[in-house]
């Protein structure tokens, strides 16, 4: 059970980094390595942890600064040994998201390995 609370944890803290445009927040939350993939308007859309922290900080204001409400719904976390998958849905930047969050332990911390959305229509 701490490891699906420590994966709780940092799924909030994954979309705090978006709801708070901040890109140390995602820093923290992704593993240096991490691809953030998935399909925007038809296009593939691939993202290495700086481009997305960089993405993230220039939504100017944050969704938090507009007073936005939170839109973050877990759907599922399935935990195998050191590696673990999150579904989530949340909205961000006017769109709703399907986030498959594949997660790694490395040393006894759990971070985002790897991240394909879908934008639900």
């Amino acid at each position: 059970m701490k490891d699906k609370a420590q994966i709780t944890e940092k799924v909030q803290l994954y979309f705090d980094s978006m709801y708070e445009s901040s890109p140390q927040k995602v820093k923290e939350v992704f593993h240096p390595d991490a691809k953030i993939t998935g399909y925007m308007q038809e296009n593939l859309f691939e993202q290495t942890v700086d481009d997305f922290a960089n993405f993230v900080a220039s939504q100017q204001p944050s969704a938090k600064e507009k007073k936005e409400p939170k839109d973050l719904e877990i759907l599922s976390i399935e935990i195998a040994g050191n590696t673990a998958v999150a579904i989530v849905r949340d909205k961000y930047i006017g769109l709703s998201f399907l986030d498959s969050l594949s997660f790694l332990k490395v040393k006894n911390n759990w971070v985002i390995y790897n991240k394909l959305f879908h934008v639900e229509t």
